[in-house]
């Protein structure tokens, strides 16, 4: 007698349906990795799917007010992408976000919290210092290539040496402070000092920005000062 079969039903994948999710997110990546903007076409073509759906996708993402449509029709990280880095990066913000606002009054200079992500250094938090007649400024989610400036040297020195690293880099990790000159804006004096990945479980820095190139030297034992205290307040 022949045995009864049972027919088998296929098992659903974990990821079925989810597809279209899948897809925004890779293509949130895209943008957000790509400070000069990527158009509707490179969208299409990188998602391999037709250019109504990455018109789709892509109105999805602005109306999230993660992405949006710059007047030159190219899409860009919005300011919805820095409250979700807050929500990763919780526990640094909390310990730092007091450090940075007393630290920027008593240098009198804007302090920022920068940490990598992917091959730019991000802002994660800027502390303008709340007396004094002028400081220099920028925006909270602003980044810039790695390769530039003493925050993206001071970054970089908080990771593992490698052989063929930017010399700045290595002298940056020796010292324990970067410092540049207009490399990423025009006169402007820039300080940062390597946090411990270890403690800060992410590569980050201190940044000061400044139009004196005093300060930008006269402040480096205190901004050294500001992140032990920075990781001591994380252990």
């Amino acid at each position: 007698m022949n045995e009864p079969t049972i027919a088998s039903t296929p098992v659903a994948s974990r990821t079925s349906g989810s597809q279209t999710l899948a897809r925004g997110l890779e293509v949130l990546r895209l943008v957000a990795s790509t400070p000069a903007g990527v158009g509707i076409n490179e969208v299409a073509e990188h998602a391999g799917i037709h250019r109504t759906g990455a018109y789709r996708l892509l109105n999805t993402l602005c109306d999230a007010q993660l992405l949006h449509r710059g007047a030159d029709g190219r899409y860009r990280g919005a300011a919805g992408l820095l409250s979700l880095s807050a929500s990763a990066y919780h526990s640094l913000l909390a310990a730092a976000e007091p450090l940075l606002r007393r630290y920027a009054d008593e240098l009198g200079a804007t302090l920022a919290l920068i940490v990598r992500e992917g091959n730019e250094a991000i802002a994660l938090r800027v502390m303008a210092p709340t007396s004094g007649v002028y400081h220099v400024s920028f925006t909270e989610a602003s980044r810039h290539p790695l390769g530039l400036g003493a925050a993206g040297h001071a970054v970089l020195a908080s990771e593992p040496a490698h052989p063929g690293e930017d010399p700045r880099v290595s002298s940056a990790r020796t010292n324990g402070y970067a410092q540049t000159f207009g490399e990423v804006e025009p006169d402007m004096h820039g300080l940062a000092v390597p946090l411990n990945r270890d403690i800060c479980q992410v590569s980050a820095c201190l940044n000061l920005i400044t139009v004196r190139s005093e300060q930008a030297t006269s402040a480096i034992d205190v901004l050294q000062r500001a992140a032990r205290e920075l990781e001591s307040a994380l252990r």
